[in-house]
Order: structure tokens, then C-alpha cells, then sequence
């Protein structure tokens, strides 16, 4: 009796850490690891974000352990082996040693029927292959998609800034040019005829009388005692006439011009 006993002893398992425990425990060394790391060269959080892809929020779980902010253990995986090649370690090495396995299952010996199945370590390893490649695959969409947020906010957010530093346009400067007539002209006499749309300012004796806009094919004359002024945006678009004399272009298209018609 002595004899199975100490054989019972023998065989009892010793309990063993859950598998959370253990995820928890590993993360926690992992993650000092890649932060100390992180700090010797100098990079900050912002820099790993930007070089990665990995958000702000997903860094610091990993860095502090905290497993209830982060994915399922496959995306933590690899989210590890992406932060890990980042600083220089190799990545698949380092993140392998994250468990993402579910709880141990211990099989018990069926010894009375021989023709039961025993999981030989290659299933396991199958398992594995096809969990990876789906994690992987699977974390590469969520990525992505992060990334492409990120990527629109900072888009929209340049296209704010450079909306708002537009240079303000300077108003055109007009060159003036100036005519003058004898005194013995009871009164002076502009007339302008539109080739294009343009906006024409008349100042008559120190007053505005006309400011607008005039259509292609507008006629129109001003006349003044002593001083008359028609300003054009479009002086090319254009023809003036003064005191009835040929009529000219004001000037070049698009380009600001002012005549100054006065008595002496």
C-alpha cells in the first residue's frame, strides 16, 4: 500500500498558472522592455506612433500591461512584433514569446482502448500556423484602417491650416494717366465704350458718379466743370475718348488704369 501511494504522490500535478496570469506576466516584462528601450534612444511615444502606425492609445497598454485597453492576444501579438522590429529587436523572436494559446488541456491515458487518438505536437503546430496567419492577416485590416483615419484627420487638418494662411491679395495699383486742356474748354468730356466687362469709378469736380460694373457693348459719357476721372479694372476691355477725340485702350488687359482729365 505504501508503494502506490508514493506513486500517487508521484503523479499529482502541480498547480500551474492560468494562462491570463500568464499573459499578463509577459506582457508586463515585454512591455518595460520596449519602453526602457524606447527611452535609451531617446524616441517618444509620438515617434514610435508615426514610425509603426500603431495608435497612441495601443503603444501605452502595451507599455504599462494593461490588457483590458488592448485586442485579442494573436492582434497583441503582433502589434509586439511591429513595435519590437521598430526599435531594432527582431520582431517574430520577440513577440513569439507573448502566449496567445488557450489554457493547457492534459489528456488523460485511456488505457483500455488502444485505438484512441493522441494530438502529436505537429497538430499544435498546425493549429498555430493557421491562428498566425489569420491574426495577421486580420491585424493588418484593422491597421490599415487606423492608419487611414489618421491619415484623412491629418489631411483635412493641412488642408485647414493652408486655407488659413492664404496670402490676403493686395489691391491692384492703378497708373493714372493725366490729360490737360486749356482753359478756354467750357467743360471736360470722357467717353468710354466696353470691348470686355470691366469695373469703371468716375470722379467729376472731386465727386463719384458713377461706380459699377459695366457689360461688353456699354456706352457711356461723363463730363465735369473742371476735373474728370474714369478708373477701369480691365483697362484692356476698355476704349476711352476725350473731349471726343479718338478713342484708345486704356491699358492692358486685366491690368488697373486711371485717366485724369482737367482744365488748367
Amino acid at each position: 500500500m505504501k508503494w502506490f501511494k508514493k506513486k500517487e504522490e508521484k503523479e499529482k500535478i502541480a498547480p500551474t498558472t492560468s494562462i491570463e496570469e500568464q499573459r499578463a506576466e509577459k506582457l508586463t516584462q515585454l512591455g518595460a522592455q520596449l519602453k526602457a528601450t524606447r527611452e535609451k534612444y531617446g524616441f517618444t511615444l509620438e515617434d514610435v506612433v508615426n514610425y509603426t502606425k500603431i495608435p497612441r492609445k495601443l503603444v501605452q497598454s502595451i507599455e504599462e500591461a494593461n490588457l483590458d485597453d488592448l485586442p485579442e492576444p494573436v492582434y497583441i501579438q503582433g502589434l509586439l512584433r511591429r513595435y519590437a522590429h521598430a526599435l531594432g529587436f527582431n520582431g517574430a523572436e520577440f513577440a513569439n514569446t507573448f502566449p496567445i494559446g488557450t489554457s493547457r488541456v492534459v489528456l488523460k491515458p485511456v488505457w483500455k482502448n488502444p485505438s484512441f487518438i493522441k494530438l502529436r505536437p505537429v497538430h499544435f503546430y498546425l493549429l498555430y500556423v493557421l491562428i498566425t496567419v489569420g491574426s495577421v492577416s486580420g491585424l493588418s485590416t484593422w491597421l490599415n484602417g487606423a492608419t487611414m483615419i489618421a491619415n484623412q484627420n491629418q489631411q483635412q487638418q493641412r488642408t485647414s491650416a493652408s486655407a488659413n494662411n492664404k496670402p490676403t491679395p493686395s489691391k491692384p495699383e492703378s497708373v493714372t494717366q493725366t490729360n490737360s486742356f486749356s482753359k478756354n474748354k467750357k467743360e471736360v468730356q470722357i467717353g468710354v465704350t466696353l470691348k470686355e466687362s470691366s469695373w469703371i469709378q468716375v470722379i467729376a469736380d472731386g465727386k463719384t458718379t458713377f461706380e459699377g460694373t459695366l457689360e461688353e457693348g456699354s456706352k457711356r459719357t461723363w463730363k465735369a466743370q473742371k476735373e474728370l476721372t474714369v478708373k477701369a479694372g480691365n483697362a484692356g476691355g476698355v476704349l476711352v475718348s476725350v473731349n471726343q477725340q479718338e478713342a484708345k485702350k486704356m491699358g492692358q488687359p486685366g491690368k488697373v488704369e486711371q485717366l485724369r482729365v482737367a482744365l488748367n
